[in-house]
């Protein structure tokens, strides 16, 4: 389960093919972008959903992010399935990132520019700048709320994805849900369950800190 985890996760920074970039799409995707880029820094919790029928997974589980846009720098925290208890940490500081795996009692550093397992969340509201195609796919009405849907296509052909679905909610230009779509039949679904933005993260937030995780083995793949 952990490298499923991972993987979703790597989705999101990878980089079929829409015949163009739409200028309604666009125009979502602009105002998203510009809205995000005004927060300092933002927490939000998040219900991540892995559903590959071929691989026999289907389960939910919980997490929050904490992210500096602008700084590149982030901590995203997993749950185990219907439980509180930590799994997984994903920590960068802009140029060093920690992959806590807490049952293994590991933490993998790699140089958060050449790693492998290279995730900024902070793409996910910029992403479709570079190396991507959108398209306005029309829009839903969740719990009276009604909501864009945008269509991400990676221009690259060799990409482990097909497409990213954003839904973003009109009324506040703010990111509902991302699902990423693999080439295996794989859907894996981020959904935001809002975003706090008047928050203050000490540097110590984004990164790992070995003197607090005794027994921790660091695998250093710098």
């Amino acid at each position: 389960m952990k490298k499923l985890i991972i993987y979703a996760a790597l989705l999101l920074s990878s980089t079929h093919v829409f015949a163009q970039k739409d200028g309604e799409a666009k125009k979502i995707l602009d105002a998203v972008a510009a809205k995000y880029r005004t927060f300092a820094t933002i927490k939000t919790d998040f219900v991540f959903t892995a559903d590959n029928q071929q691989a026999g997974i289907k389960q939910s589980q919980n997490g929050t992010l904490i992210t500096q846009p602008k700084a590149n720098k982030f901590k995203i925290t997993l749950y185990k399935p219907g439980s509180t208890d930590l799994q997984q940490e994903i920590t960068s500081n802009g140029k060093t990132q920690w992959t806590y795996l807490k049952a293994e009692k590991e933490v993998t550093v790699n140089n958060a520019e050449t790693s492998s397992e290279s995730f900024n969340p902070a793409q996910l509201f910029t992403l479709y700048q570079k190396g991507y195609k959108y398209l306005f796919t029309g829009t839903q009405k969740i719990n009276n709320k009604l909501y864009q849907v945008v269509d991400l296509t990676p221009e690259d052909s060799k990409a482990t994805f097909f497409k990213i679905r954003l839904a973003v909610e009109k009324a506040s230009n703010q990111i509902y849900s991302a699902t990423i779509f693999d080439n295996t039949g794989g859907k894996y679904t981020y959904m935001l369950r809002g975003a706090a933005t008047a928050i203050q993260a000490p540097e110590s937030t984004f990164a790992f800190d070995a003197k607090t995780h005794p027994g921790v083995e660091v695998v250093d793949l710098r």
